[in-house]
């Protein structure tokens, strides 16, 4: 999946992961995110008027469902303040991320929409435009809302903590360390030393990146648990990548026992133990988590690994996840995904090979490139992956997971 963006939040840090969703139509969105399983199999459905009711949410006694609930009808009598439309986005992007569901993120735009279109927004409708655009991978979009930004507010840690993520996520380590670096003055220390560790941690610098994050997450035992669980994630994965194991899970577990909903953590940890041949791991992690097309995916992985009867059915699933996402027009924003599922659910593997260049046009990680490789060799295509080779070469991605595939295999 898509590194996540540390978000700001009246001070505080919370990670967002990159989250599958179609936003062009809003009250479609919702529509269709709200009745997934009756849209799976029918004609996508068109509000005849944006004054149609869509669905209706269930009244609760939730703490956080009462202050979504009053921030939304302080917004209705107020739909022009900013101050408060912001604040309703924020909270909108938090729940959206913690819960993964795409939903909120509609909400989120919906909210700021008096500004959303205007030439010349305001910064603070910006930075959160780059953020929902972010999540649509509209790379191009959002970094130039951040570009704007930046323009008019050069300290802003939080434009700069976002373009530096989306840099990473294009696999563009140079500007995205020269982001991370202008954090030196704008944020506390560990936020600095996990965006800085995991761009160096990609450029080689693993063992250095490590000492980096450990040392300030001991001098940050205060932190906030958001802004601890990011940096942990991070940790793990960089040890991950270099080989170390005990550290990994260590580190993976430490950020799982914070307590803290994160479906970025859920996915990292699940590839790390699918890697390990741990299924049934796998299966206890995410057999609650199905609701996203990335855990289910992991989820099915795990079961076919065990032979598991229930496996037809979560493939039927995830086909009709995937169709749905082609009807809507969002096929984009799933070929990661969609390309791993027929690597190695549908045995598919020319499919499989089409989707991962088109997804590593777009996106640059050591898992789209490991799709890439994957696939170019199982159709017996070395040849396609050499823009990959090309990449890792000139980046010098240190990642322990790759290097049986690449240099073990795809010989000159």
């Amino acid at each position: 999946m898509p590194w996540k963006i540390p978000q700001m939040i009246n001070g505080s840090y919370f990670p967002l992961r990159t989250v599958t969703t179609a936003m062009r139509i809003l009250l479609l969105v919702a529509f269709l995110a709200a009745t997934w399983m009756r849209t799976l199999y029918a004609a996508p459905f068109l509000p005849a008027n944006d004054d149609q009711v869509l669905e209706r949410l269930p009244t609760s006694t939730d703490p956080l469902a009462r202050e979504l609930r009053t921030l939304r009808e302080q917004l209705a009598q107020e739909p022009r303040n900013l101050k408060l439309a912001t604040h309703l986005a924020q909270r909108y992007i938090e729940v959206g991320r913690a819960e993964s569901d795409p939903r909120y993120y509609g909400y989120a735009q919906a909210a700021l929409s008096p500004w959303w279109d205007q030439p010349q927004p305001p910064p603070t409708v910006l930075l959160l435009r780059a953020t929902l655009r972010q999540n649509r991978h509209e790379f191009a979009a959002a970094l130039d809302d951040l570009a704007r930004v930046l323009e008019v507010q050069p300290r802003n840690a939080q434009a700069w903590l976002t373009r530096a993520v989306i840099l990473q996520v294009q696999g563009d380590y140079a500007e995205a360390r020269q982001s991370c670096a202008r954090l030196s003055r704008l944020a506390e220390p560990l936020v600095v030393a996990a965006c800085i560790g995991n761009v160096m941690g990609l450029q080689g610098q693993g063992e250095m990146a490590e000492r980096l994050l450990k040392q300030n997450l001991q001098s940050s035992p205060q932190a906030d648990v958001q802004l601890r669980l990011w940096a942990l994630t991070v940790l793990a994965e960089l040890e991950s990548r270099r080989g170390d194991e005990a550290a990994a899970e260590k580190h993976f577990q430490e950020a799982l026992g914070l307590g803290v909903r994160d479906s970025y953590l859920l996915g990292a940890y699940a590839d790390w133990l699918l890697d390990r041949g741990r299924m049934e791991d796998v299966r206890r992690l995410l057999q609650d988590e199905t609701r996203t097309d990335g855990s289910l995916l992991r989820l099915a992985l795990a079961k076919r690994g065990l032979g598991d009867p229930s496996l037809d059915h979560h493939l039927v699933d995830l086909k009709a996840r995937f169709e749905a996402g082609r009807q809507r027009g969002d096929n984009s924003i799933h070929q990661r995904e969609q390309a791993r599922a027929m690597l190695h659910l549908f045995d598919q593997s020319g499919e499989a090979l089409e989707l991962a260049l088109r997804n590593w046009a777009v996106q640059r990680e050591p898992w789209d490139a490991r799709l890439v490789l994957e696939a170019a060799l199982a159709t017996k295509k070395p040849e396609a992956a050499r823009p990959v080779l090309d990449w890792l070469a000139e980046t010098g991605l240190e990642d322990l997971r790759l290097a049986p595939i690449s240099f073990g295999t795809f010989i000159e």
